[in-house]
């Protein structure tokens, strides 16, 4: 047995469509796919980490428990790309003064400056205003 650290490999999003949302990650990230195999598509590694899509039947069942972070210099100018490679916004976060999209199977990713933000006392973000 070992104490080195664990490191996370990659992330794996289920999918009812993994074609489709590996298309909209791929081109949303410049990450092109690069692999197929058994139930998966996978994207192109960087920086160590890989992002693959992993077909299953059923649908996402609510709100994701973890989520995507992406970051951009000018996150607003951002969500027009967005809905036009399929995904949404999700205003009902609002309030939290996150940009708040979510991909053409509705998982939730935050897009956010490239450099630091202020929060407030209660997290919410000002970096839309």
């Amino acid at each position: 047995m070992t104490n080195a650290p664990m490191q996370v490999n990659a992330l794996i999003v289920d999918a009812t469509d993994p074609e489709r949302l590996a298309a909209f990650w791929s081109e949303l990230l410049g990450r092109p796919i690069v692999g197929r195999m058994g139930p998966y598509v996978w994207l192109r590694r960087e920086n160590g980490l890989g992002l693959g899509f992993q077909k299953t039947e059923d649908p996402k069942p609510g709100k994701n428990r973890m989520h995507i972070d992406i970051t951009s210099p000018d996150p607003a100018s951002e969500q027009q790309r967005v809905e036009t490679l399929g995904g949404c916004r999700l205003e009902q976060y609002d309030d939290g003064g996150f940009l708040v999209m979510a991909d053409p199977e509705g998982n939730e990713f935050c897009i956010i400056p490239d450099g630091a933000f202020d929060l407030d006392d209660e997290g919410r973000a000002s970096y839309l205003d």
